[in-house]
């Protein structure tokens, strides 16, 4: 059975990342993030965006975290708190206990291992403290970074779409994990 109040919102850290609730002041790092062509492509998203759109963003996302209906974290680098990225836990199917993953990160941080470091702890927090039996991910399979990623951290292709609700994602697939 899935175990979860977000009212105290969970801080995780690694070695080089700090994983945080998501405030209005980082509409910024949301707008940028949003505004990213290729990275949208893959997430089935728009391309236009503007700040006013970050702060609605962030506002919904809060929403539903208040909701206990996701958790988002923004990942920053811990020696200097930029934001470089987000991890989110996500389309609950209590049923199932099933949890759904989604993780994006800026350009420029790419390839670093910031994004498996980041994952790695939100999959333990997932397991241990959501009591989560499988985590979902919906990657495109054009992005071959993504599926590097989940394939480094076990995840398995499965001919399956579970509680997958996304659209607008060219040539979407499954990946599934159980601990």
């Amino acid at each position: 059975m899935l175990n979860f109040n977000f009212t105290d919102f969970p801080t995780l850290h690694t070695d080089r990342l700090t994983l945080k609730k998501i405030l209005k002041k980082d509409y910024n790092f949301i707008h940028k993030l949003h505004s990213d062509p290729v990275t949208n492509a893959f997430v089935g998203r728009d391309n236009a965006t503007t700040l006013k759109q970050a702060v609605k963003y962030i506002e919904r996302i809060n929403g539903m975290v208040k909701n206990n209906e996701c958790l988002y974290w923004v990942i920053t680098l811990s020696n200097n708190d930029t934001v470089i990225g987000s991890v989110c836990c996500w389309n609950f199917d209590h049923e199932s206990d099933m949890v759904e993953i989604g993780y994006e990160m800026l350009p420029e941080f790419q390839g670093k291992g910031y994004m498996k470091e980041a994952l790695q702890a939100v999959l333990t927090f997932t397991f241990n403290n959501l009591k989560a039996a499988v985590i979902t991910a919906f990657p495109s399979s054009d992005n071959s970074s993504s599926v590097a990623i989940l394939k480094k951290l076990n995840f398995v292709f499965e001919n399956q779409t579970y509680n997958n609700k996304h659209v607008n994602i060219e040539n979407i697939v499954t990946y599934t994990l159980r601990p």
